[in-house]
């Protein structure tokens, strides 16, 4: 017998149509293109776009279209929405890129004009106002910001001394801070508009905090005490200024009565010397006359008798009061 080979079974594949293939391929360039070439812009940001990594235009908010399979690519960059930085603390939950700190200690360790230490906190708002100098003219400008922000608040810092920063000197520091910051952002143009600067907590090392809330509370005592004293000085002051008003106005008014009556005696007894002059026993008379016409009625009631007549009494109702003997 002879040993035969077996017999070798081909596998057949089915055949599938070239137009299947082709409207398949032709389904998946559609959706890619598709994909490719639509994005969105969010309502608070503006897109950057890029031709072949060149900047090309910057689109506004809503939908917009591109040329596909990396021609050109976009950046949403958030530049109609108010950015901030934390310095000496972080606020859980925080959606800034830039704001992890390496050191938030050291961040906030300070050393003031008069070569104490404080510890100082404060956060920075800014936006972005120039999207191609963003992305293009420095090379992380988030991480750029927080330094010569950093380097900004300690020269303001060091140029005061520790009772300012942590008492008096709040708000100047807050200005002259803003202030540097706008001019290191422009200077190196970030493309970045640095709007607020705003202290948060300022307390000095933990080892003199106890000193400090001292010193503090006897400052405070001391304004009040002020206020107090003010407001006693605004109470009392005007009181006293409308007495003495008062007084003037009264003896003023007393001065014009007694003018103005000494005027009507002397213009009465000039007017009653014209009448003597013309005519003497006829305004003696008169002035006689109506003096007694004034003097009598308030005497009250006089009877004058003879002394020579007798048994009158019993028909007059006389008393001891009226009557009288002449």
């Amino acid at each position: 017998m002879t040993n035969q080979p077996p017999a070798i079974q081909t596998l057949q594949l089915p055949h599938i149509p070239v137009r299947l293939i082709a409207g398949v391929v032709a389904v998946i360039l559609l959706i890619a293109l598709g994909w490719t070439s639509c994005y969105t812009v969010q309502a608070e940001s503006e897109g950057v776009v890029l031709r072949f990594g060149k900047f090309l235009k910057t689109v506004e908010p809503g939908l917009q279209f591109k040329l596909p399979f990396g021609i050109d690519q976009v950046t949403v960059l958030p530049t109609r929405r108010q950015l901030k930085l934390e310095f000496g603390f972080v606020t859980p939950g925080y959606t800034n890129v830039d704001q992890p700190a390496t050191d938030v200690e050291e961040e906030r360790s300070m050393v003031t004009g008069d070569l104490n230490a404080a510890l100082v906190e404060w956060v920075v708002q800014y936006r972005i106002d120039d999207p191609k100098q963003y992305l293009f003219d420095v090379r992380n400008p988030g991480q750029t910001l927080r330094d010569l922000s950093e380097a900004a608040m300690r020269e303001v810092i060091g140029d005061r001394t520790v009772d300012e920063v942590i008492t008096i000197g709040r708000q100047d520091i807050e200005i002259s801070a803003l202030a540097r910051m706008q001019e290191l952002a422009k200077r190196y143009k970030l493309g970045v508009r640095v709007d607020q600067v705003q202290l948060k907590n300022v307390n000095p090392p933990a080892e003199v905090q106890a000193s400090f809330n001292e010193v503090n509370k006897a400052q405070q005592d001391r304004e009040n005490a002020i206020n107090i004293a003010n407001g006693d000085y605004n109470e009392a002051v005007p009181k006293a200024k409308g007495q003495a008003d008062q007084t003037i106005r009264g003896a003023e008014g007393y001065r014009f009565k007694r003018v103005n009556e000494a005027q009507g005696d002397v213009a009465s007894f000039n007017a009653m010397l014209q009448q003597y002059i013309k005519a003497p026993e006829i305004t003696r008379t008169r002035l006689y006359l109506e003096t007694m016409g004034d003097v009598l009625p308030a005497t009250g009631e006089k009877i004058i008798i003879d002394d020579s007549m007798r048994n009158v009494l019993p028909l007059l109702p006389l008393t001891g009061k009226s009557l009288e003997k002449r």
